[in-house]
């Protein structure tokens, strides 16, 4: 009677101690567990790649809190479907005193329109709105849904869960379909899958399927190969070489590269990769690899980001082109980069230090009393707008986390912090 109910669905976990991989949101510390023995729902998004159990854990907690259920995609929906599910959630509250879930996959392809239809449901608590993205919410989700929402991060499942999820698939087919495959090899099935534990699943049914009447029992690499080679795409955006071009395309323009840098672009144009992922990708390198050894970098990069959001496709790919190529000739610097991970890592370390008392605010007359801001030294009335004073904790005072690069930018900037902190730089 399931035999048209595809294994993915059929595998797909009915409770958190079943998911597989995210262990920090579902273990016995994790946040959603917790969330769920203490029945307190509250807005959220999950954010993570594809098939990582966004849509899973959304109906798993549905389950668990008793609460009607409601699903839209944002590919197929639009404001219209979520003011009829709004009226109707708002009726089931009257019965059952319990705001509805109101499911919303790939929340990030609503526009901010359809976005904000949701805005006033979610205040009046008429529902409780699960959204599943791909993308960075920061980016796709406007700021007043986000406010509302906690953001939860499922992480890509890692390669042993991702040949345990094959052992689970191969044992459940052939329990259902009463054959013996045994699946000696696991290498092409997880590389198919991009990490995609969905993908994973139905390909694993895909290839057993082809077999199931061939006589053969041990499926090996080749075997795989053979019967998906046909169906993987030059680019799949959703999958393995969407990170794996990326990784290309950034290493490309750090390794300044620029052939290297337009190929890569040209392979994620020509397989449809969303622009704005490309142009926030260059954003970062400009910050994280270029930094100050050449600051216009960053604007250059977020001028391209604001203007294919004005020009689109397919012309965009000219600005795209002129920043990639911009960003892989720049000369290069990580050190804002390096200072501001020593500096967490340091602060991880110390704690939370007092502020020097000559550094603190002193708004009120009980603070000057205190002597807060008296010891100040006002840069502005000393000669070169400078005068030596220190600016860290007592118990770091010697602390160094900027270190300046070695390129002409920086050059000229440590010269100017020697001749001011002579022995500090």
């Amino acid at each position: 009677m399931n035999q048209n109910i595809p294994l993915a669905e059929k595998l797909r976990p009915k409770t958190l101690d079943d998911v597989l991989g995210q262990e920090h949101l579902t273990g016995e510390k994790g946040t959603i567990r917790k969330m769920m023995q203490n029945n307190s729902l509250n807005s959220l998004i999950f954010w993570g790649p594809p098939g990582t159990g966004k849509t899973t854990l959304a109906e798993i907690i549905s389950e668990n809190s008793g609460r009607k259920f409601y699903k839209l995609s944002a590919v197929s929906s639009g404001v219209k479907d979520v003011r009829d599910v709004i009226e109707d959630a708002k009726k089931q509250n009257l019965f059952s005193g319990k705001s509805p879930i109101l499911f919303i996959d790939e929340i990030h392809r609503f526009n901010k329109s359809q976005q904000d239809s949701l805005l006033h449901a979610v205040e009046k608590g008429w529902i409780v709105l699960i959204g599943a993205t791909t993308e960075n919410p920061s980016f796709e989700v406007v700021s007043a849904l986000l406010s509302r929402s906690q953001v939860y991060i499922l992480k890509a499942l890692t390669y042993e869960k991702l040949e345990e999820l094959i052992a689970i698939a191969s044992e459940r087919y052939n329990q259902d379909e009463n054959t013996a495959f045994r699946i000696a090899e696991k290498e092409a099935f997880i590389q198919y899958s991009g990490g995609d534990a969905r993908k994973l699943i139905n390909s694993v049914e895909l290839v057993l399927n082809q077999f199931k009447n061939s006589g053969k029992t041990e499926i090996r690499n080749e075997d795989v190969l053979e019967v998906l080679q046909e169906t993987m795409a030059l680019y799949d955006k959703n999958g393995e070489q969407h990170y794996d071009i990326i990784s290309a395309f950034i290493k490309s323009m750090r390794g300044s590269d620029p052939n290297g840098a337009v190929y890569w672009l040209a392979r994620m144009l020509a397989g449809g990769e969303d622009i704005k992922f490309i142009a926030r990708r260059m954003l970062i390198l400009a910050s994280e690899d270029i930094g100050l050894a050449n600051p216009n970098a960053l604007v250059i990069a977020n001028s391209c980001f604001q203007a294919i959001n004005v020009i689109g496709n397919p012309e965009a790919r000219i600005i795209l082109s002129e920043t990639a190529v911009y960003l892989a000739v720049s000369p290069k610097s990580n050190s804002t980069y390096m200072a501001i991970n020593d500096a967490l890592a340091l602060v991880k370390k110390t704690g939370n230090l007092p502020v020097p008392l000559h550094l603190r605010n002193a708004p009120t007359k009980l603070m000057k009393d205190l002597d807060y801001g008296k010891e100040y030294k006002y840069a502005h009335s000393y000669e070169g707008n400078f005068i030596d004073q220190d600016f860290l904790p007592v118990e770091i005072k010697d602390a160094k986390l900027y270190e300046p690069g070695n390129n002409a930018t920086e050059k000229k900037i440590n010269e100017e912090l020697r001749k001011k902190w002579n022995d500090k730089y």
